[in-house]
C-alpha cells in the first residue's frame, strides 16, 4: 500500500489504468456505458488523490459498487441514459479484483523503473 502511495500518476495514466479496468468488466470498450473518466471520480473523501493506491481504491469502487450514470444504444440504435450495475458474483469479484491487483502492481512496477 505504502509503495503504491509513493507512486504518482498524471491524468493520461490514470486513463490507461481505468480503460484496462473497463476491459476487464466488459467485453470491450464500446459495451461499457460509461467511459473510463467516470471511474476516477471519488465517491468518498478519502479515495481523492492522484496516486496508485487512491486511483486503484476508486476504480474498484466504481466499478464493483455500480451506480455511475452512462449511456447505452438500444436496440433501434437511440442512446438511453442508464446506470451501471454493481457486481454480485464473488466468482466476478475475485477475478475482477485479481485483475486489478494485477493491473495495479505492473503500473507500479512501470513507474518505478
Amino acid at each position: 500500500m505504502q509503495e503504491m502511495q509513493s507512486v504518482d500518476l498524471n491524468r493520461d495514466e490514470r486513463i490507461i489504468f481505468n480503460r484496462a479496468a473497463l476491459a476487464l468488466r466488459y467485453e470491450n470498450e464500446e459495451e461499457a456505458p460509461i467511459n473510463a473518466s467516470s471511474l476516477d471520480n471519488a465517491r468518498r473523501r478519502e479515495d481523492v488523490g492522484n496516486d496508485l493506491w487512491h486511483t486503484f481504491n476508486r476504480t474498484q469502487e466504481n466499478i464493483i459498487q455500480g451506480g455511475l450514470s452512462g449511456f447505452r444504444t438500444d436496440a433501434n440504435g437511440r442512446r438511453k441514459q442508464t446506470r451501471t450495475r454493481g457486481i454480485k458474483g464473488i466468482d466476478q469479484t475475485v477475478s475482477l479484483n485479481r485483475g486489478l491487483w494485477i493491473l495495479a502492481e505492473e503500473m507500479r512496477k512501470l513507474k518505478a523503473a
